[in-house]
């Protein structure tokens, strides 16, 4: 199963998708939730609602596709925040802090309790100290992690044009 970050909904409703334009996409994310292919986390529905836009709306109708936290995740989140917090890992006070707050934390660590992929349009940046990137934080649990147009091909996704158009 494919987890998707808040920037995966984000970005491509503000840019590459939008629900105007490619409903199909939309439409793709909706099949994937319902056939158990692709889901998120809540938190992340959460980071969605504070734009009250037609996303927002578009989650709020989708809320099944956002799934809750479990005690089978809490080992996971333990594992990961150990991970953030170590002294290998160097980041500062202030990226672990801004880490384990967010949906990344939350998301990596369901990935990792349940063996799926994570999909974000964040790139790796091992060197940085100051933010923890959810492409490092996958490597450090050896959990997948996969970008949005990688996972469209994998799963064989097309939007094309109807007869109407």
């Amino acid at each position: 199963m494919y987890l998707l970050d808040a920037n995966v909904f984000i970005q491509s409703h503000r840019a590459h998708y939008g629900f105007d334009v490619v409903p199909g996409f939309w439409e793709w994310l909706a099949q994937g939730g319902g056939a158990g292919t692709l889901a998120s986390v809540r938190v992340i529905k959460d980071e969605l609602d504070v734009g009250q836009d037609e996303l927002t709306g578009w989650a709020v109708d989708h809320a099944s596709l956002f799934l809750a936290m479990d005690a089978a995740a809490r080992p996971s989140l333990a594992h990961l925040a150990r991970w953030a917090t170590s002294t290998s890992a160097g980041y500062t006070q202030a990226a672990q802090a801004e880490f384990l707050a967010s949906g990344d934390y939350q998301l990596v660590a369901y990935a990792h309790a349940y063996n799926h992929t994570v999909v974000t349009y964040e790139v790796p940046a091992p060197g940085s100290k100051k933010k923890i990137k959810i492409p490092d934080a996958c490597r450090a649990l050896d959990v997948p992690c996969t970008g949005p147009y990688a996972m469209l091909r994998e799963e064989s996704a097309r939007f094309v044009l109807g007869s109407s158009a």
